[in-house]
């Protein structure tokens, strides 16, 4: 099969938009080898460069990170990899470091084309070269380029006769895995989804392609990492093309950093052919406003974007630099799924109907950050560096206990006149109805003199007491902010879904839904300023109007 070697310092422009199918991050295993005697296969997928272990021996003879078989094959030795997805191949790395002397003098490559077969089948499947016998040197990455294959996800390396390879990297195009439906939700993002990272402002502590990898990762090495800026007004970015699609919300992982999580973030959004878009075009629309990170967590907003609109490219910006492990796209292939309007009435034809427009509102997971515009978050951290920034954090009860200070504050500006008290209230509130994987918001409230917290309250007890024995785990928050027209501003409502570790504090003359909890029933307790006479400067109620159906979207997972 034809083949091209290539120079080291054109492996960016040559592999730059491939992904690496046998990276273990990918999920890619060794399934069956020849020998290993002296350094397991394993090595071959690690994501890092292999390191020196000059002088390290075991029982076997000197240590290597990499994958060294016995002297003296008379024949040759394979290793056979399972990638991590299926997908075309157009190169390899292979890689010597390190070895010196005991370097594989020779190598090949063989693929399996028949898509039917398992890691149980290889030892009688039909196996293709792909890349013929090449000579390799002592302890240096040579790269090789392909006639892009048709799709596969078994390769065999061969080894002859024998020796020692520190790393084995196989660069192709993943053959992507999409829902049928246009309008089921997934990640667009997602490498195994087809997406890509295409351009970098600066990567040099963490690659951008690790932002779209599976999982949460193990440390701060497999994400994205910029250097530390010393300009003012300094801001790094990221582009992910996408398949085309529509996009409703996003997650920003900074699991593992957590004191060099970037500051802010934004997203903006464009529609292009091209690869990699101009940073800098005009086209680039705003989809999420600059908005607080945290450290160590996952972040879920929902996006600003045109539901009507279908983006291939996202750019994210960081201030002013730092680190981010994930990040997810979610949105679908066509039109956003819009929950049926409860209130119509398919099977009666006895009058015409009128159909009311029905806005679904994505119900995302409730962190401090994204709450923060609307109120706060009150809940403790197991890992005290994942708490927000400025947050004081001390022993308590002679070491038994671990107190988070002043997570907020009590406020109240009423007016001179009736005098209000603040006091401690219970609510019991039975679950919501769920109809279609969704909840119609009817009613909101603001009070416009104070803020008001609710914190679950658990159950059990003794037997016969009026604790609730099997409390429920989940509640909805909904919030907006106030509009020109002193209305709520249905551009800025936002849902969450809290669980019972965490207790929230609406800010003064936030709308938001009354208490709703989810499928079981919950006790919070409620602290309040109110004068207590049912006064308007209390709560303001407001009925939504029967023109429009607003949905509020449970997460599906």
């Amino acid at each position: 099969m034809a083949h091209e070697s290539i120079p080291l310092e054109a492996f960016h422009e040559t592999f730059k938009f491939n992904t690496e199918l046998s990276s273990v991050a990918l999920g890619a295993k060794v399934v069956k080898v020849s020998d290993e005697f002296f350094a397991e296969a394993f090595h071959l997928l690690k994501v890092e460069p292999a390191p020196s272990l000059k002088g390290q021996f075991g029982p076997n003879g000197a240590l290597y990170s990499g994958w060294e078989t016995r002297r003296h094959n008379p024949s040759y030795d394979w290793c056979i990899i399972k990638l991590g997805t299926l997908g075309t191949i157009v190169g390899f790395d292979i890689d010597t470091t390190h070895f010196n002397g005991n370097e594989a003098p020779e190598v090949s490559v063989d693929a399996i084309i028949d898509l039917s077969l398992d890691e149980h089948d290889v030892d009688t499947a039909k196996w293709m070269e792909i890349l013929p016998r090449v000579p390799l040197g002592p302890s240096q990455r040579h790269l090789f380029k392909i006639p892009e294959t048709a799709r596969v996800k078994f390769v065999k390396l061969n080894m002859y006769p024998d020796g020692g390879i520190a790393r084995f990297r196989v660069y192709g195009n993943v053959a992507p895995v999409q829902p049928d439906s246009p309008q089921e939700v997934f990640d667009l993002a997602h490498v195994f989804a087809g997406g890509r990272v295409t351009f970098m402002s600066d990567q040099h502590f963490g690659v951008g392609a690790n932002l779209i990898l599976p999982g949460r990762g193990k440390d701060m090495g497999d994400g994205w990492e910029t250097k530390r800026s010393r300009q003012k007004g300094h801001k790094d970015w990221v582009i992910i093309k996408l398949q085309v699609a529509e996009t409703s919300q996003i997650e920003i992982d900074t699991a593992h950093f957590k004191g060099n999580f970037p500051e802010t973030c934004e997203l903006h959004a464009l529609y292009s052919e091209d690869e990699v878009p101009d940073s800098d075009a005009v086209d680039w629309t705003q989809v999420l406003s600059p908005v607080k990170l945290g450290p160590h967590r996952r972040h879920f907003f929902a996006l600003e974007a045109d539901g009507s609109v279908a983006y291939t490219h996202v750019k994210l910006t960081i201030y002013p630099d730092g680190g981010i492990k994930r990040v997810r796209v979610y949105g679908t292939k066509g039109p956003y799924p819009a929950t049926a309007d409860p209130a119509t009435r398919p099977n009666d034809t006895s009058a015409p109907l009128a159909i009311k427009p029905v806005r679904t509102i994505p119900v995302l997971p409730l962190t401090p950050e994204a709450f923060s515009p609307f109120g706060q978050v009150i809940q403790a951290y197991g890992d005290h560096t994942a708490a927000p920034p400025g947050t004081k954090i001390t022993p308590a009860n002679q070491g038994s206990a671990t107190k988070f200070h002043k997570l907020s504050l009590l406020e109240s500006s009423y007016p001179a006149g009736p005098r209000a008290s603040s006091g401690l209230s219970v609510y019991r509130c039975n679950p919501t109805k769920i109809v279609s994987g969704g909840v119609e918001l009817k009613v909101v409230e603001r009070h416009p003199y104070t803020n008001q917290a609710f914190i679950p309250m658990g159950g059990g007890g003794i037997q016969g007491d009026e604790a609730l024995k099997e409390p429920g785990s989940a509640y909805l928050v909904v919030v907006a902010h106030n509009g020109a027209d002193d209305k709520p501003d249905f551009n800025t409502l936002r849902a969450f879904v809290a669980s019972a570790g965490q207790g929230i504090m609406y800010n003064t003359a936030i709308w938001h839904q009354p208490m709703t909890v989810l499928y079981k029933p919950m006790d919070f307790t409620c602290v309040e300023t109110q004068i207590g006479n049912g006064d308007k400067a209390d709560c303001e109620i407001l009925e939504l109007e029967a023109s429009e159906v607003v949905i509020l979207a449970l997460p599906r997972h």
